[in-house]
């Protein structure tokens, strides 16, 4: 069609028509008025014919339409109005329907301690769950205080799993003031068992200071629960529970296991009393218990449960008391209606010497295939050992499963305005998690550093997890960046921390443990069978990974070609001294003081290299169209065109890379009154900002050194190597610190309550990442090899050293470090990333 034409003016292109045909003269060139009069009313009399049938195209076309949408709110339900895309789903097969996850797999997977918020829970992969867990009273400065949901307040002297393999087994210490726990959980599938088989837990109670004489701690309170997240009713076993007569303590059924008891054996003198409740939630359960036993303590002043139950109760929580020390043996069996069950031989293998049997064997099983995995007897002192078994071990036995709907923001653009959030679809998420006390949920930047080291011990499982992260994805080809979902994970997080932003995105990390097994099938590190569950999941997985790379290629890029830049960053903040970044995962490390879409993020540029070129390594392996192949390996190209890079992000003098944008170093946060008479840290600005390199070296400096960007013979690559060796930038004796002590932000805080948390300390899965480039260059022919084995040796030892220091010292590993003292500081009991020492113990690498 000709440019300023439209389909939509037929008028128009009709009396054009008739224009053209009018004729003003006849044969000879003579006037024929009276004919030309004739003419235009025949003419009038067509444009009318034409106007009358468009009118009556467009009625019929009305009429049509009227009818459609009669029809659609006929047969569309109420409320049933188009779904907003962003929480629409993405429109393809959903990985976790591969049959890979099916049958045998699902079914090994059911049970598990996928509770990782509490100090022990128990509950199966699906919805509505059967949950089951456990609480203690402990004693802390004379009174008792009781034992539930892992928190710092507590201030247990240490707890974590020491053992455990993701699938059957774990064996977990606790230490509470005097007192020693040991938790052992073991799972069984045998003759009769219902779908995912049985379990048992072994809990051995001690004295850790028995040379103390108090009286408080001469007795133990445990309180075993199960509650049925469905509301099926649980039957208790007698008003009167007696295990020395009969074990028996609960019973119930369910649509996906089967009729089920519970049983209790132990050699020990117990005293059991319960409560029964009935509600439609688990979260708030210890509170229930503690009120339960005021109640008991006011009436009678015995701290025991009442022995009592709300009708049709779906908790029922179990008292064990008895003198210290004491163990007692809980065992779960399914399928018990089935005549050939077994329930009796079933119970007596998951108690008393069988049990402790079972799990001697489950624990040599550990330590045989921690050696197999990581190969570091050779390399590390027991000291060191130990620290390395916790670190697997947490990371395993701190995966969960959650199920719920994320709470997600809406644009002030959107015709959805009026309300604060949507929610997501209802989803489920299977994921290892940061911390149990602090962070006991599914954070998306971090599930990439999880999978480099489950990968190592059970491919299946990451891919499980990995598979499960991806199925959050919507249309626009966004997961949100941390998922908190269900009532229990709702529960840990502040109301204004709830909801996920759809513009903001997060370090796609996912593609780490995606190259590292692409690396791994490349060397044959994999079994065939294993090599074939990669191959399908990668088939499967591709239009959603294509998805993904193209939101962030998308909406993070920024003015110039081979540029990106965080969303997210508020521009009108006044009380922080440098307006945060969230979305890259490193929340305050100092960026542009003035937020604007000038912005190039050095990191996300290095991120998306990274996702190009897996996305192209993925092509080939599935041997794909070639055109998606050419597109990633263009902007694999472009992206790692050094010369663009230097001259986007290089300070050629200081021979650091730095960001870019809209920045100004005169920046502060004052003292100012308020109209209430009470004072605030604001910011001032006191010049105007301009576009800069933004002047502060640290972890996203050594973006392009980690992605090993630049090439072995560069002196760029000398100073990095400089940088990195240089006391007053990064290097200190506990590990690369993430802020060099010359930049004008180091060690300040955000505002009034926001310590430095990016701006100084040192930080385990950057100094893994390092370490990796370290190795790399150290085997590359170049000029600065030998110096990189150098520096790579020397960090090695020194996070090793430190982290194992730290360990022993105080029973945890940390979120991170200071890097003065070296102490362990932010969260502990941190078994997310920091569990890398390990593998910087095993010198894994790509």
């Amino acid at each position: 069609m000709a440019p300023g034409s439209s389909r939509r003016n037929p008028r128009s292109r009709t009396s054009s028509s008739t224009e053209a045909n009018d004729g003003g003269e006849d044969s000879i060139g003579k006037s024929k008025p009276r004919r030309r009069d004739r003419n235009k009313d025949q003419n009038s009399i067509r444009i009318l014919n034409v106007d009358i049938k468009i009118l009556l195209g467009i009625s019929v076309l009305a009429f049509f339409v009227i009818l459609l949408l009669i029809r659609n709110l006929i047969i569309r339900p109420a409320g049933k109005a188009q779904r907003p895309r962003v929480i629409t789903p993405f429109p393809s097969p959903k990985l976790m329907d591969l049959p890979q996850f099916q049958g045998e797999h699902r079914e090994s997977l059911y049970w598990g301690t996928y509770r990782p918020h509490v100090y022990f829970g128990i509950r199966a992969r699906t919805p509505r769950s059967l949950v089951a867990g456990l609480m203690w009273i402990g004693v802390k400065d004379g009174m008792y205080h009781m034992r539930h949901v892992c928190q710092d307040s507590d201030e247990l002297n240490t707890y974590g799993w020491t053992q455990h393999n993701g699938r059957d087994f774990g064996h977990q210490v606790l230490v509470d003031q005097g007192l020693k726990l040991t938790t052992s959980f073991l799972k069984s599938k045998s003759e009769g068992s219902g779908y995912g088989g049985d379990w048992a837990v072994h809990i051995d109670v001690q004295t850790d200071k028995p040379e103390l004489d108090n009286e408080m701690l001469r007795h133990g309170h445990l309180f075993f629960y199960l509650a049925d997240e469905s509301g099926h009713v649980l039957s208790l076993a007698g008003d009167n529970l007696d295990t020395d007569k009969n074990s028996l303590l609960a019973s119930g059924s369910r649509s996906d296991i089967g009729d089920w008891q519970l049983h209790l054996k132990s050699k020990e003198v117990l005293e059991l009393h319960y409560s029964g409740f009935r509600t439609p939630h688990i979260h708030n359960l210890s509170d229930l218990v503690q009120h339960n036993l005021g109640a008991q303590v006011r009436k009678f002043g015995q701290m025991l449960l009442s022995d009592s139950s709300e009708d049709s109760p779906n908790i029922l929580v179990f008292q064990i008391s008895a003198s210290i020390p004491f163990k007692a043996d809980i065992a779960f069996v399914s399928g018990t209606k089935v005549k050939t069950s077994k329930v009796k031989e079933r119970v007596s293998r998951l108690t008393g010497a069988s049990l402790t049997s079972l799990l001697q064997d489950k624990q040599t099983e550990f330590d045989v295939k921690f050696e197999q995995c990581f190969n570091v007897a050779d390399k590390l002192e027991p000291d060191s050992t130990i620290v390395g078994k916790a670190a697997i071990a947490n990371m395993l036995g701190g995966i969960g499963y959650f199920y719920g709907q994320s709470k997600i923001s809406i644009p002030e653009n959107s015709s959805l305005r009026g309300h604060n959030f949507i929610s997501y679809w209802p989803a489920e998420l299977y994921t290892a998690v940061p911390s149990r006390p602090f962070f006991p949920r599914g954070f998306l930047w971090d599930e990439g550093f999880h999978q480099l080291l489950i990968w190592r011990w059970d491919v299946h499982i990451c891919l499980d997890i990995i598979g499960h992260w991806l199925d959050l994805m919507n249309m626009d080809g966004w997961i949100p960046r941390e998922q908190i979902l269900g009532s229990e994970a709702l529960s840990k997080v502040p109301e204004e921390f709830v909801a996920q932003y759809p513009s903001n995105g997060n370090p796609p990390t996912l593609f780490l443990v995606i190259r590292d097994l692409l690396d791994g099938m490349e060397k044959n590190k994999f079994t065939a069978t294993e090599s074939k569950g990669i191959t399908s999941f990668l088939e499967r997985a591709f239009v959603r990974l294509e998805a993904w790379f193209q939101w962030y290629n998308t909406t993070q890029k920024g003015k110039e070609m081979g540029s990106y830049y965080w969303h997210g960053r508020d521009n009108k903040v006044t009380r922080e001294l440098n307006p945060k970044t969230l979305s890259s995962g490193l929340d305050d490390y100092p960026r542009a003081s003035h937020p604007s879409d000038e912005e190039r993020h050095l990191d996300l540029r290095c991120w998306m290299l990274l996702a190009a070129n897996c996305m192209q390594s993925i092509t080939q392996l599935l041997k794909n169209d070639n055109k998606p192949e050419k597109e990633y390996g263009s902007t694999a190209k472009l992206l790692s065109d050094f010369d663009m890079l230097n001259q986007m992000h290089l300070h050629p003098l200081v021979g650091a890379y730095y960001d870019f944008g809209n920045h100004t170093e005169k920046v502060r946060l004052s003292w100012k009154e308020t109209r209430v008479g009470t004072r605030e840290l604001v910011r001032e600005v006191l010049e105007q900002p301009v576009p800069r390199f933004v002047p502060h070296i640290g972890y996203v400096s050594l973006f392009p050194f980690m992605g090993k960007i630049i090439p072995s013979d560069s002196w760029i690559l000398g100073k990095q190597l400089d940088l990195i060796s240089n006391s007053t930038v990064f290097w200190t004796d506990y590990g690369l610190r993430s802020l060099s002590k010359t930049s004008s932000m180091y060690m300040k805080r955000n505002t009034e309550h926001d310590p430095p948390y990016w701006r100084g300390p040192i930080w385990m899965n950057m100094n893994y990442m390092i370490l990796s480039a370290l190795y790399h260059y150290s085997k590359e022919d170049g000029p600065y090899s030998d110096r990189a084995r150098v520096i790579y040796d020397d960090l090695r030892s020194n996070l090793i050293r430190n982290v194992v220091r730290n360990y022993h010292q105080t029973g945890f590993l940390w979120e991170q470090y200071d890097q003065k003292k070296g102490k362990g500081k932010g969260a502990r009991l941190f078994t997310g990333w920091t569990s890398l020492v390990l593998l910087i113990m095993a010198e894994a690498y790509t």
